[in-house]
């Protein structure tokens, strides 16, 4: 397969380990035994044969840069990238964590290159862009958690498309809240993003290394922090939670004023990660969606195949039409 159609992440299993050479076997063999299921009709995705999406691909290459939706190996790639949008991976393609979830490669990350908020300012530009999407890999290693590099991409980005509006998507930054805000308030971004992903009693195991109220707690710093600014978090079902979970979690994330919802299918991006235990079916998404703008949400995606950044500037687009 040519480098162009494979993120370069793909091609060195030696440095960018995936499954269980990234995840240890004795955290999946915590999870309930389910039979295995077989993919409803409602997940299938639809083939884009589209010379977009290959025009995207080689420009990431040209630039150097990253997608989550290639190194997460997002279902709706092709409809994203055929439509010209992506979510772009910033501070390099190997994670620090072992999320038994992701599919984003594990390793030992080189230091953020200084470069990149120019080239992934020059690539918005020429893509025509007016809203994007900006997240990244865990960076344990550094003081910040990478928040100076985010602010950077932000502020380049800005200085060369006007009325640009940006969404990160960030990580929790572990114990360094306070200093990853400050850094992040120098170049404020127009949505803040940080997934809580699953319920806490699933956390031990699906997401190694992170702190539920800690994730909560950036969340409502961010918010304190920068009131106008909206606040979002996703959800992914079918991990092994159940209703009443859920909606806990979502009164959790009203009551740290989160904003902006979404919740999506979990698929089981390969062998060694957490086995998908259940599917949802769309008319219980749709049940969430009402449960959700009932709660007090001002804006609830949910759906199978609905993804933290899928439609995000068109959805940021309905909401800004609705506001007074």
């Amino acid at each position: 397969m040519s480098t162009s159609t494979t993120a370069p992440s793909r091609l060195h299993q030696e440095t960018h380990r995936r499954g269980d050479q990234k995840i240890p076997t004795r955290y999946i063999q915590w999870v309930p035994v389910a039979p295995s299921l077989k993919r409803p009709n409602w997940l299938r995705t639809k083939l884009y044969d589209d010379p977009r999406v290959e025009r995207l691909r080689i420009m990431l290459r040209a630039y150097g840069l990253h997608t989550v939706c290639e190194e997460a190996k997002c279902p709706n790639l092709n409809e994203c990238f055929a439509n010209n949008t992506a979510t772009f991976m910033i501070l390099g393609d190997l994670c620090t964590r072992r999320c038994a979830f992701c599919d984003v490669a594990h390793g030992r990350p080189s230091a953020p290159d200084p470069e990149e908020p120019e080239r992934l300012a020059q690539l918005v530009k020429s893509l025509g862009l007016n809203y994007v999407v900006f997240t990244s890999v865990d960076r344990d290693d550094l003081q910040d958690g990478g928040a100076k590099h985010f602010a950077s991409c932000i502020q380049s980005t800005r200085d060369k498309s006007n009325n640009i509006r940006i969404e990160i998507l960030v990580p929790d930054f572990k114990g360094k809240i306070d200093l990853a805000l400050a850094a992040l308030s120098t170049s404020p971004c127009d949505v803040f993003n940080h997934n809580l992903e699953t319920v806490p009693r699933l956390y031990r195991t699906a997401r190694r290394g992170a702190d539920y109220q800690s994730s909560l707690n950036l969340l409502l710093a961010h918010k304190q922090r920068c009131p106008k600014v909206a606040t979002k978090s996703g959800l992914m079902l079918g991990l092994g939670e159940t209703i009443d979970e859920i909606k806990t979690v979502m009164r959790d994330l009203i009551d740290h004023r989160v904003d902006r919802l979404t919740i999506g299918q979990y698929l089981q991006p390969g062998p060694g990660y957490w086995p998908v235990q259940r599917y949802w079916s769309p008319k219980e998404f749709e049940y969430l969606e009402k449960v959700g703008y009932a709660m007090g949400f001002e804006q609830v995606s949910s759906g199978p195949l609905v993804r933290s950044s899928y439609h995000a500037g068109l959805n940021d687009s309905r909401t800004n039409q609705s506001r007074p």
